[in-house]
């Protein structure tokens, strides 16, 4: 399964500086495990074409982070990443919104809405933080220390 963490940023903004590097050292992280990626849309519209465009064998699995999503642990988060490597999903895209939030239709899309508790995070931080809870669940699946601090 390949990893796309997409992020919904106009396209005068950019996520830059410690964000970026942090950003860019858990995406590195991930593709250890599988490939893994990290990519900006300058509109929801743009994301759900995107999805839309998709060739592979299954469609794209999409979950969204939303702060009305259900909230997971990092082991819950990791049982449903494993659960996507199991059933043969090809590609989870792991979606940060837009700052007016998502539309119905694509919560209608979604395949899981996800929150990072009940907070509003800047778009720089919320991409950091789910870079480091995606590499966080796979290495909880591959049994590495990571998660248990050993």
């Amino acid at each position: 399964m390949q990893i796309l963490l997409a992020s919904v940023l106009p396209k005068r903004s950019a996520i830059t500086g410690p964000a970026q590097a942090s950003l860019t050292l858990y995406i590195d992280r991930c593709t250890r495990y599988t490939p893994t990626a990290y990519r900006t849309f300058t509109s929801e519209s743009a994301l759900l074409e995107f999805l839309d465009g998709a060739t592979a064998r299954t469609r794209p699995y999409l979950l969204l982070t939303d702060s009305t999503g259900q909230q997971l642990s990092s082991t819950e988060l990791a049982a449903v990443v494993s659960q996507l490597f199991d059933t043969g999903i090809q590609t989870l895209v792991f979606a940060i919104g837009p700052a007016d939030g998502w539309s119905p239709a694509a919560r209608k899309r979604a395949d899981k809405t996800i929150a990072f508790g009940r907070i509003t995070l800047p778009h720089e931080l919320a991409a950091v933080i789910a870079a480091e809870q995606l590499y966080r669940s796979l290495t909880i699946r591959a049994g590495h220390p990571y998660h248990t601090g050993h």
